[in-house]
């Protein structure tokens, strides 16, 4: 990752721009990676035409966990169930601008889109 590219991501992880709540949601999961305490949350309300017309996250953890999650949640803006059920592993290294990141932090990375799958096939959160 270039210096641009890590002065993005730490600018993003400090000003998320889709940090929060819905007042209304149709979808949410929140889970966790126990072994870092990465925690990501993430609500999606969609339109009659099916698709996401608003969505969020809140959550703590690593610049990697963070930035992920509001990128895949701008990325779902505009979205129908079948293309978020498509994003992959490699969709989410796009959006961050990564290309090979080692076992422990690609997990940190590809909690957003386990959240987000989760949410999307309308998965019941995990007790806790």
């Amino acid at each position: 990752m270039d210096d641009l590219a890590r002065q993005q991501m730490i600018e993003r992880y400090k000003f998320p721009r889709f940090r929060g709540h819905l007042a209304h949601c149709d979808a949410s999961y929140e889970d966790e990676n126990p072994l870092c305490g990465d925690h990501v949350q993430m609500e999606l309300a969609f339109d009659s035409a099916g698709k996401v017309s608003a969505a969020a996250f809140d959550g703590r953890g690593c610049t990697l966990s963070q930035v992920s999650a509001d990128l895949l949640t701008e990325h779902a803006i505009g979205k129908t169930r079948p293309e978020l059920q498509a994003v992959s592993k490699e969709d989410v290294l796009e959006l961050l601008g990564v290309d090979n990141l080692g076992p422990n932090r690609i997990k940190c990375a590809l909690l957003a889109l386990k959240v987000m799958k989760a949410a999307v096939y309308g998965v019941d959160a995990p007790a806790g």
